[in-house]
C-alpha cells in the first residue's frame, strides 16, 4: 500500500483541480492520498468524488499556518469535523491574513521597481480561498521577473527581501487542542525544514505532545537523510506517528513528485485509529 498525507490543489496554493490531483495520485500508483490545502477544506467535496470514482482512498485534511517561538510552524489535521464552530473561525481568521497581507506584497514590490498589480495576483489565485506568497510569484513569473516560484521566493518574497510582509497564523500551542476537539489528528510537518529545527527540538516536541499532538513528518523532501533519522528517533521516544509525504504542488514546487515519500501502513492505521 502507497500513502501520500500531504498534498496540495488549486484550492490553495497547487496548480492541480482537487479532482484533477486525485486522478494524477491514481495514476502515480498512490492507494491512499491526503487532501491538504493550506488553512481551507474547500476542495475535500471534489476531491472525494473523483477518488471515488478513480478507486482511491481520501484523507481530508488542511496544513494550518501557525506560529511557535516567534517562528512559522505548519501543522497537518487529518479528518477534523469542517463544521465545527471554533475550528471554522480560526481558519477564517488565517485566511483574512491571507488576504490582507496581498496588497501590502503589491505595494512593496511595485515601490522596488517591479510593475505588478493585484489583479495580476487574483489571475494566478484562480480558485483558491485565499491569494498568498506563491500566487503573487506565479504572477512574477508570468510577468517575466523572474523563471520560477523558487527564484521569486529567494529573491523577492521570502522574509528579509524586499516584497515580504508579515500577516496573522495561529498560536500553535491552541490550534493543537483546537484540531483534537475538532476529532482530528495534528502532526507537524516538515518540522527540521527551513531551519524549524531551531525550535522543535525533542524537548519542544515532547511538550507540544502533552497538549494533543499526534505526530510528525518525517520523510519529507526538506529533510536530508541524516535528519530523517533523528527525526524518526524522536518519534520513537515520544510514541509520536511517523509519517512521510510529497508536499506536492503540481507544478508549483519542483522535485515534490507525487508519492515521492509515502506514510507506512502502521503508522497510517495509527492516525486513523486517533481520529474522531
Amino acid at each position: 500500500m502507497r500513502i501520500d498525507l500531504h498534498t496540495h490543489s488549486a484550492a490553495s496554493d497547487g496548480t492541480d483541480s482537487p479532482a484533477d490531483l486525485v486522478r494524477k495520485a491514481a495514476a502515480a500508483g498512490l492507494d491512499v492520498v491526503a487532501l491538504t490545502d493550506h488553512d481551507a477544506t474547500s476542495g475535500w467535496a471534489e476531491a472525494q468524488q473523483a477518488a471515488d470514482e478513480a478507486g482511491v482512498t481520501l484523507v481530508p485534511g488542511l496544513e494550518i499556518s501557525t506560529t511557535f517561538r516567534h517562528r512559522g510552524v505548519h501543522l497537518l489535521g487529518y479528518l477534523p469535523d469542517p463544521a465545527y464552530p471554533p475550528l471554522l473561525a480560526a481558519l477564517d481568521r488565517i485566511l483574512a491574513g491571507r488576504t490582507e497581507r496581498t496588497p501590502a506584497m503589491v505595494a512593496a514590490l511595485r515601490d522596488h521597481g517591479i510593475d505588478i498589480t493585484e489583479e495580476d495576483v487574483r489571475r494566478e489565485a484562480g480558485g483558491s480561498v485565499a491569494a498568498g506568497r506563491p500566487h503573487v510569484a506565479d504572477a512574477l513569473v508570468r510577468l517575466g521577473i523572474v523563471r520560477d516560484r523558487t527564484q521569486a521566493f529567494d529573491e523577492l518574497l521570502n522574509p528579509g527581501k524586499p516584497g515580504y510582509r508579515n500577516r496573522y497564523a495561529a498560536e500553535l500551542e491552541a490550534m493543537i487542542p483546537l484540531l483534537v476537539a475538532a476529532g482530528g489528528v495534528p502532526v507537524i510537518a516538515h518540522p527540521w525544514g527551513r531551519g524549524g529545527g531551531t525550535v522543535l527540538d525533542a524537548s519542544a516536541l515532547g511538550g507540544l505532545k502533552e497538549l494533543g499532538l499526534a505526530g510528525i513528518e518525517v520523510d519529507h523532501q526538506d529533510h536530508r537523510p541524516e535528519l530523517r533519522e533523528q527525526l524518526r528517533a524522536i518519534g520513537r521516544d515520544l510514541d509520536l506517528v511517523v509519517t512521510g509525504s510529497s508536499d506536492y504542488h503540481g507544478l508549483g514546487k519542483v522535485d515534490h513528485d507525487l508519492g515521492v515519500n509515502t506514510t507506512v501502513p502502521e503508522q497510517y492505521e495509527r492516525l486513523l485509529s486517533l481520529a474522531r
